[in-house]
Protein backbone atom coordinates (compact mmCIF):
# COMPACT_ATOMS: atom_id res chain seq x y z
CA UNK A 1 0.00 0.00 0.00
CA UNK A 2 3.32 2.58 0.64
CA UNK A 3 3.37 1.91 -2.71
CA UNK A 4 -0.03 1.93 -4.25
CA UNK A 5 -0.64 5.10 -2.80
CA UNK A 6 1.43 7.15 -3.60
CA UNK A 7 1.06 6.05 -7.27
CA UNK A 8 -2.87 6.08 -7.18
CA UNK A 9 -2.55 9.47 -6.04
CA UNK A 10 -0.49 10.78 -9.20
CA UNK A 11 -2.78 9.20 -11.47
CA UNK A 12 -5.94 10.71 -10.27
CA UNK A 13 -3.75 14.56 -9.99
CA UNK A 14 -3.04 13.66 -13.38
CA UNK A 15 -6.72 13.00 -15.02
CA UNK A 16 -7.68 16.27 -13.07
CA UNK A 17 -5.07 18.09 -14.15
CA UNK A 18 -5.54 17.30 -17.72
CA UNK A 19 -9.38 17.50 -17.27
CA UNK A 20 -8.68 21.01 -16.20
CA UNK A 21 -6.04 21.81 -18.00
CA UNK A 22 -8.04 24.11 -21.13
CA UNK A 23 -9.76 25.92 -18.59
CA UNK A 24 -6.47 28.22 -18.85
CA UNK A 25 -6.39 28.28 -22.16
CA UNK A 26 -9.90 29.56 -23.26
CA UNK A 27 -9.92 32.28 -25.39
CA UNK A 28 -13.95 33.98 -26.70
CA UNK A 29 -13.91 34.26 -30.60
CA UNK A 30 -14.09 37.95 -30.15
CA UNK A 31 -11.18 38.20 -27.96
CA UNK A 32 -9.28 36.58 -30.40
CA UNK A 33 -10.47 38.29 -33.43
CA UNK A 34 -9.95 41.93 -32.10
CA UNK A 35 -5.76 42.12 -31.62
CA UNK A 36 -4.96 40.76 -34.89
CA UNK A 37 -7.80 42.67 -36.66
CA UNK A 38 -6.10 45.73 -35.08
CA UNK A 39 -2.80 44.99 -35.78
CA UNK A 40 -3.87 43.73 -39.68
CA UNK A 41 -5.98 47.25 -40.12
CA UNK A 42 -2.42 49.39 -38.78
CA UNK A 43 -0.49 47.80 -41.27
CA UNK A 44 -3.11 48.88 -44.14
CA UNK A 45 -3.15 52.24 -42.75
CA UNK A 46 0.52 52.99 -43.38
CA UNK A 47 2.78 52.25 -45.93
CA UNK A 48 1.80 49.12 -47.88
CA UNK A 49 2.73 46.14 -45.82
CA UNK A 50 2.89 44.17 -49.42
CA UNK A 51 6.63 45.36 -49.13
CA UNK A 52 7.28 43.99 -45.96
CA UNK A 53 9.86 41.24 -45.06
CA UNK A 54 6.85 39.51 -43.55
CA UNK A 55 4.99 40.01 -46.67
CA UNK A 56 7.73 38.91 -49.27
CA UNK A 57 9.01 35.63 -46.58
CA UNK A 58 4.89 34.23 -47.09
CA UNK A 59 5.46 34.64 -51.11
CA UNK A 60 8.78 32.86 -50.68
CA UNK A 61 7.02 30.20 -48.97
CA UNK A 62 3.86 30.27 -51.23
CA UNK A 63 2.51 33.31 -53.50
CA UNK A 64 -0.78 32.03 -53.11
CA UNK A 65 -0.51 32.78 -49.50
CA UNK A 66 -0.13 36.07 -50.31
CA UNK A 67 -3.39 36.77 -52.50
CA UNK A 68 -4.90 34.14 -49.51
CA UNK A 69 -3.91 36.44 -46.60
CA UNK A 70 -5.43 39.46 -48.49
CA UNK A 71 -8.49 38.06 -48.74
CA UNK A 72 -9.32 36.85 -45.81
CA UNK A 73 -7.50 40.21 -44.01
CA UNK A 74 -10.13 42.05 -46.16
CA UNK A 75 -13.55 39.93 -45.28
CA UNK A 76 -12.77 40.25 -41.63
CA UNK A 77 -12.64 44.42 -41.77
CA UNK A 78 -15.79 43.40 -44.29
CA UNK A 79 -17.36 41.80 -40.65
CA UNK A 80 -15.92 44.13 -38.66
CA UNK A 81 -17.69 46.93 -40.54
CA UNK A 82 -20.89 45.13 -41.12
CA UNK A 83 -20.76 44.60 -36.75
CA UNK A 84 -20.02 48.66 -36.26
CA UNK A 85 -21.29 50.65 -38.68
CA UNK A 86 -20.31 53.94 -36.76
CA UNK A 87 -16.96 53.34 -36.79
CA UNK A 88 -16.00 51.04 -39.96
CA UNK A 89 -14.62 54.35 -41.69
CA UNK A 90 -11.47 52.70 -41.73
CA UNK A 91 -11.99 49.05 -42.37
CA UNK A 92 -13.71 50.27 -45.31
CA UNK A 93 -10.75 52.47 -46.62
CA UNK A 94 -8.70 49.43 -46.07
CA UNK A 95 -10.90 46.52 -48.23
CA UNK A 96 -10.71 49.13 -50.87
CA UNK A 97 -7.32 49.39 -50.91
CA UNK A 98 -6.61 45.85 -50.41
CA UNK A 99 -8.41 45.35 -53.72
CA UNK A 100 -7.16 48.06 -55.92
CA UNK A 101 -3.39 47.33 -55.11
CA UNK A 102 -4.13 43.27 -56.10
CA UNK A 103 -6.30 44.10 -59.14
CA UNK A 104 -2.99 46.45 -60.10
CA UNK A 105 -0.83 44.31 -59.37
CA UNK A 106 -2.95 41.10 -61.38
CA UNK A 107 -3.39 43.85 -64.13
CA UNK A 108 0.58 44.27 -64.54
CA UNK A 109 1.76 40.75 -64.03
CA UNK A 110 -1.20 37.84 -64.61
CA UNK A 111 -2.64 35.80 -62.64
CA UNK A 112 1.06 34.12 -62.30
CA UNK A 113 2.14 36.48 -59.70
CA UNK A 114 0.43 34.16 -57.11
CA UNK A 115 0.46 31.15 -58.46
CA UNK A 116 2.96 28.42 -58.20
CA UNK A 117 5.21 27.75 -60.45
CA UNK A 118 3.72 24.55 -62.05
CA UNK A 119 1.35 27.09 -63.66
CA UNK A 120 3.60 28.00 -66.67
CA UNK A 121 4.01 23.90 -67.44
CA UNK A 122 0.69 23.75 -69.39
CA UNK A 123 -1.45 26.16 -70.63
CA UNK A 124 -5.16 26.58 -69.10
CA UNK A 125 -7.93 24.46 -70.89
CA UNK A 126 -10.15 27.29 -71.04
CA UNK A 127 -9.05 29.96 -73.53
CA UNK A 128 -9.60 32.70 -71.46
CA UNK A 129 -6.20 31.61 -69.76
CA UNK A 130 -7.62 33.14 -66.36
CA UNK A 131 -7.05 31.27 -63.26
CA UNK A 132 -10.36 30.82 -60.99
CA UNK A 133 -7.94 30.92 -57.83
CA UNK A 134 -7.06 34.73 -58.57
CA UNK A 135 -10.33 36.25 -60.26
CA UNK A 136 -12.52 34.44 -57.65
CA UNK A 137 -10.28 36.10 -54.67
CA UNK A 138 -10.02 39.57 -55.85
CA UNK A 139 -13.92 39.23 -56.81
CA UNK A 140 -14.71 37.99 -53.82
CA UNK A 141 -13.12 41.44 -52.26
CA UNK A 142 -14.16 43.55 -54.09
CA UNK A 143 -18.00 42.83 -53.74
CA UNK A 144 -17.97 42.22 -50.07
CA UNK A 145 -17.27 45.90 -50.29
CA UNK A 146 -19.81 46.98 -52.41
CA UNK A 147 -22.21 45.78 -49.61
CA UNK A 148 -21.65 49.02 -48.10
CA UNK A 149 -20.85 52.71 -48.86
CA UNK A 150 -21.03 53.38 -52.79
CA UNK A 151 -17.77 53.51 -54.48
CA UNK A 152 -18.02 54.02 -58.30
CA UNK A 153 -14.56 52.54 -58.43
CA UNK A 154 -14.86 49.53 -56.62
CA UNK A 155 -18.69 48.87 -58.36
CA UNK A 156 -16.78 49.14 -61.64
CA UNK A 157 -14.05 46.76 -60.78
CA UNK A 158 -16.82 44.62 -59.21
CA UNK A 159 -18.58 44.38 -62.25
CA UNK A 160 -15.65 43.20 -64.40
CA UNK A 161 -13.96 40.49 -61.81
CA UNK A 162 -17.24 39.19 -60.96
CA UNK A 163 -18.13 38.81 -64.41
CA UNK A 164 -15.06 36.91 -65.29
CA UNK A 165 -14.96 34.47 -62.30
CA UNK A 166 -19.13 33.89 -63.37
CA UNK A 167 -18.04 33.08 -66.78
CA UNK A 168 -15.59 31.24 -65.74
CA UNK A 169 -17.68 28.67 -63.95
CA UNK A 170 -20.19 28.93 -66.77
CA UNK A 171 -17.90 28.12 -69.69
CA UNK A 172 -16.71 24.97 -67.19
CA UNK A 173 -18.57 21.02 -68.49
CA UNK A 174 -19.21 20.92 -64.90
CA UNK A 175 -19.94 24.04 -64.16
CA UNK A 176 -15.92 24.56 -62.09
CA UNK A 177 -13.39 27.25 -63.22
CA UNK A 178 -9.79 26.13 -63.43
CA UNK A 179 -7.60 27.35 -60.68
CA UNK A 180 -4.53 26.05 -62.41
CA UNK A 181 -4.59 24.24 -65.80
CA UNK A 182 -6.81 21.54 -65.85
CA UNK A 183 -7.27 22.06 -61.97
CA UNK A 184 -10.33 23.00 -60.47
CA UNK A 185 -9.92 23.83 -56.70
CA UNK A 186 -13.72 23.50 -55.11
CA UNK A 187 -12.29 26.22 -52.44
CA UNK A 188 -12.04 28.68 -55.30
CA UNK A 189 -15.05 27.80 -57.08
CA UNK A 190 -17.07 28.52 -53.79
CA UNK A 191 -15.53 31.47 -53.33
CA UNK A 192 -16.07 32.75 -56.71
CA UNK A 193 -19.76 31.71 -56.59
CA UNK A 194 -20.05 33.63 -53.09
CA UNK A 195 -18.82 36.43 -54.97
CA UNK A 196 -21.67 36.02 -57.12
CA UNK A 197 -24.05 36.00 -54.70
CA UNK A 198 -22.78 39.42 -52.77
CA UNK A 199 -22.62 41.16 -56.09
CA UNK A 200 -26.02 40.27 -56.49
CA UNK A 201 -27.23 41.24 -53.03
CA UNK A 202 -24.69 44.51 -53.59
CA UNK A 203 -26.81 44.84 -57.01
CA UNK A 204 -30.50 44.84 -55.52
CA UNK A 205 -31.00 41.40 -56.80
CA UNK A 206 -30.46 38.79 -54.40
CA UNK A 207 -31.57 35.99 -56.88
CA UNK A 208 -30.15 36.77 -59.92
CA UNK A 209 -28.29 34.25 -60.65
CA UNK A 210 -30.23 31.32 -58.44
CA UNK A 211 -30.37 29.77 -61.82
CA UNK A 212 -26.89 28.99 -61.75
CA UNK A 213 -26.64 28.14 -58.10
CA UNK A 214 -29.36 25.49 -58.61
CA UNK A 215 -27.37 24.01 -61.69
CA UNK A 216 -24.19 24.55 -59.74
CA UNK A 217 -25.28 22.51 -56.65
CA UNK A 218 -27.04 19.70 -58.74
CA UNK A 219 -23.84 19.01 -61.20
CA UNK A 220 -21.53 18.89 -57.45
CA UNK A 221 -23.87 16.48 -56.27
CA UNK A 222 -23.23 14.04 -59.54
CA UNK A 223 -19.66 15.13 -59.94
CA UNK A 224 -17.59 16.27 -57.17
CA UNK A 225 -19.31 14.54 -53.76
CA UNK A 226 -17.27 11.27 -52.72
CA UNK A 227 -19.00 8.91 -52.28
CA UNK A 228 -17.78 7.02 -49.09
CA UNK A 229 -18.28 10.28 -46.79
CA UNK A 230 -20.43 12.01 -49.03
CA UNK A 231 -18.25 15.31 -48.70
CA UNK A 232 -17.67 17.40 -51.85
CA UNK A 233 -13.74 16.90 -53.19
CA UNK A 234 -11.11 19.17 -52.77
CA UNK A 235 -9.45 19.06 -56.45
CA UNK A 236 -11.32 17.60 -60.22
CA UNK A 237 -10.60 17.79 -63.94
CA UNK A 238 -11.79 20.76 -65.46
CA UNK A 239 -14.38 17.59 -66.46
CA UNK A 240 -15.50 17.21 -62.78
CA UNK A 241 -13.35 13.61 -62.41
CA UNK A 242 -12.69 13.55 -59.16
CA UNK A 243 -8.56 14.40 -58.24
CA UNK A 244 -8.33 14.83 -54.71
CA UNK A 245 -11.01 13.30 -52.07
CA UNK A 246 -12.04 15.42 -49.06
CA UNK A 247 -9.88 17.44 -47.21
CA UNK A 248 -10.33 20.01 -44.34
CA UNK A 249 -8.78 22.43 -45.55
CA UNK A 250 -11.00 22.69 -48.15
CA UNK A 251 -14.60 21.98 -46.98
CA UNK A 252 -14.49 24.22 -43.91
CA UNK A 253 -13.98 26.61 -45.75
CA UNK A 254 -16.08 25.87 -48.98
CA UNK A 255 -19.39 25.04 -46.28
CA UNK A 256 -19.01 28.86 -45.52
CA UNK A 257 -19.17 29.73 -48.84
CA UNK A 258 -21.95 27.79 -50.04
CA UNK A 259 -23.87 29.28 -47.32
CA UNK A 260 -24.82 32.19 -49.76
CA UNK A 261 -25.13 29.82 -52.95
CA UNK A 262 -27.86 26.67 -51.32
CA UNK A 263 -27.77 27.11 -47.26
CA UNK A 264 -29.30 23.36 -46.80
CA UNK A 265 -26.09 22.18 -48.95
CA UNK A 266 -24.18 23.93 -46.82
CA UNK A 267 -25.26 22.97 -43.30
CA UNK A 268 -25.51 19.44 -45.06
CA UNK A 269 -21.59 19.40 -45.46
CA UNK A 270 -21.08 21.10 -42.91
CA UNK A 271 -22.66 18.30 -40.64
CA UNK A 272 -20.77 15.22 -42.60
CA UNK A 273 -17.31 16.80 -42.47
CA UNK A 274 -17.67 17.69 -38.59
CA UNK A 275 -18.43 14.17 -38.17
CA UNK A 276 -15.72 12.72 -40.27
CA UNK A 277 -13.18 15.38 -39.55
CA UNK A 278 -14.12 17.27 -35.70
CA UNK A 279 -12.23 15.71 -33.10
CA UNK A 280 -12.41 16.96 -29.17
CA UNK A 281 -11.10 15.84 -26.15
CA UNK A 282 -10.87 17.43 -22.70
CA UNK A 283 -12.05 20.95 -23.53
CA UNK A 284 -9.65 20.33 -26.74
CA UNK A 285 -10.58 20.44 -30.32
CA UNK A 286 -8.74 20.35 -33.57
CA UNK A 287 -9.46 19.30 -37.67
CA UNK A 288 -8.11 16.34 -39.20
CA UNK A 289 -7.16 17.19 -42.98
CA UNK A 290 -8.70 13.72 -44.32
CA UNK A 291 -11.37 11.10 -43.31
CA UNK A 292 -10.84 8.13 -42.62
CA UNK A 293 -12.08 6.43 -45.55
CA UNK A 294 -10.31 8.91 -47.93
CA UNK A 295 -6.71 9.55 -46.24
CA UNK A 296 -4.25 11.62 -48.52
CA UNK A 297 -0.74 13.28 -48.76
CA UNK A 298 0.64 15.92 -46.82
CA UNK A 299 0.86 19.18 -49.51
CA UNK A 300 1.87 22.46 -49.18
CA UNK A 301 -2.10 23.42 -48.11
CA UNK A 302 -2.28 20.87 -45.64
CA UNK A 303 0.91 21.39 -43.70
CA UNK A 304 2.47 18.79 -41.65
CA UNK A 305 -0.14 16.29 -39.41
CA UNK A 306 0.36 15.14 -35.67
CA UNK A 307 0.00 11.52 -35.59
CA UNK A 308 -2.45 8.96 -34.45
CA UNK A 309 -4.59 11.76 -33.61
CA UNK A 310 -4.59 13.48 -37.26
CA UNK A 311 -4.18 16.61 -35.93
CA UNK A 312 -3.44 19.52 -38.69
CA UNK A 313 -2.90 22.77 -38.31
CA UNK A 314 -4.52 24.29 -41.52
CA UNK A 315 -7.35 22.62 -41.41
CA UNK A 316 -7.92 23.25 -37.60
CA UNK A 317 -7.73 27.08 -38.66
CA UNK A 318 -10.43 26.95 -41.19
CA UNK A 319 -12.55 24.36 -39.64
CA UNK A 320 -12.88 28.06 -37.05
CA UNK A 321 -14.50 29.33 -39.88
CA UNK A 322 -16.61 26.33 -40.20
CA UNK A 323 -17.66 26.04 -36.07
CA UNK A 324 -18.37 30.04 -36.05
CA UNK A 325 -20.19 30.25 -39.71
CA UNK A 326 -22.62 27.26 -38.25
CA UNK A 327 -23.11 28.16 -34.49
CA UNK A 328 -21.28 25.05 -33.85
CA UNK A 329 -20.28 27.16 -30.13
CA UNK A 330 -19.36 23.93 -28.59
CA UNK A 331 -16.57 22.85 -31.37
CA UNK A 332 -15.46 26.46 -31.30
CA UNK A 333 -14.66 27.05 -28.10
CA UNK A 334 -12.42 23.96 -28.00
CA UNK A 335 -10.66 25.62 -31.44
CA UNK A 336 -9.67 28.69 -29.51
CA UNK A 337 -8.82 26.59 -26.52
CA UNK A 338 -6.21 24.38 -28.50
CA UNK A 339 -5.21 27.49 -30.82
CA UNK A 340 -4.54 29.62 -27.40
CA UNK A 341 -2.23 26.38 -26.23
CA UNK A 342 -0.34 25.14 -29.15
CA UNK A 343 0.07 28.53 -31.68
CA UNK A 344 1.56 30.49 -28.98
CA UNK A 345 0.25 33.81 -29.04
CA UNK A 346 2.83 36.85 -29.06
CA UNK A 347 2.84 40.92 -29.10
CA UNK A 348 -0.24 40.43 -26.80
CA UNK A 349 -2.15 37.80 -28.63
CA UNK A 350 -2.15 40.32 -32.03
CA UNK A 351 -0.38 37.24 -33.99
CA UNK A 352 0.53 33.78 -33.29
CA UNK A 353 4.27 32.34 -33.30
CA UNK A 354 3.36 28.88 -34.82
CA UNK A 355 1.59 30.34 -38.12
CA UNK A 356 2.47 33.44 -40.43
CA UNK A 357 0.07 36.13 -41.79
CA UNK A 358 -2.12 33.88 -43.24
CA UNK A 359 -2.69 32.00 -40.45
CA UNK A 360 -3.46 35.29 -38.61
CA UNK A 361 -6.00 36.25 -40.91
CA UNK A 362 -7.53 33.07 -40.77
CA UNK A 363 -7.89 32.83 -37.65
CA UNK A 364 -9.25 36.95 -37.54
CA UNK A 365 -11.64 35.93 -40.01
CA UNK A 366 -12.88 32.47 -38.44
CA UNK A 367 -13.49 34.27 -35.14
CA UNK A 368 -15.31 37.28 -36.41
CA UNK A 369 -17.36 35.89 -39.46
CA UNK A 370 -21.15 36.16 -39.51
CA UNK A 371 -22.15 40.01 -39.94
CA UNK A 372 -21.10 39.90 -43.14
CA UNK A 373 -22.84 36.50 -44.35
CA UNK A 374 -25.63 38.55 -42.01
CA UNK A 375 -25.60 41.39 -44.41
CA UNK A 376 -26.52 39.23 -47.53
CA UNK A 377 -29.52 37.24 -45.65
CA UNK A 378 -27.40 34.35 -44.40
CA UNK A 379 -28.56 33.60 -40.42
CA UNK A 380 -26.17 32.31 -38.10
CA UNK A 381 -27.69 28.67 -36.45
CA UNK A 382 -26.82 25.62 -35.25
CA UNK A 383 -26.09 22.91 -37.90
Amino acid sequence: MRVVRPVLSLVVATALWLALLHLGFGRSADATARPITERLLHDWQGPSPLDSPEVTTLRRSNPEWDLMARTFTALTFANVAAAAPRGRGPYLEAITRIATETVAEVDAEGPYRFLLPYARRAPFVDGAGRSLFVDGEVALMLAARELFDADPEVEALADVWVTRAREQIERGPALLGESYPDEAWIFCNTVALAAVRLHDVARGDRDAHADLFSRWVASAREHLVDPATGMLASKTGLDGATREGPEGSTIWLSADMLLLVDEAFAREQYRLARAALGRSVLGFAWSREWPLERPGEEDVDSGPTIPIVGASAGASGLALVGARAFGDDAFLAGLLTSLQFAAFPVDGHARYAAGNRLADAVIAYGASTGPLWARAGVRRGAP
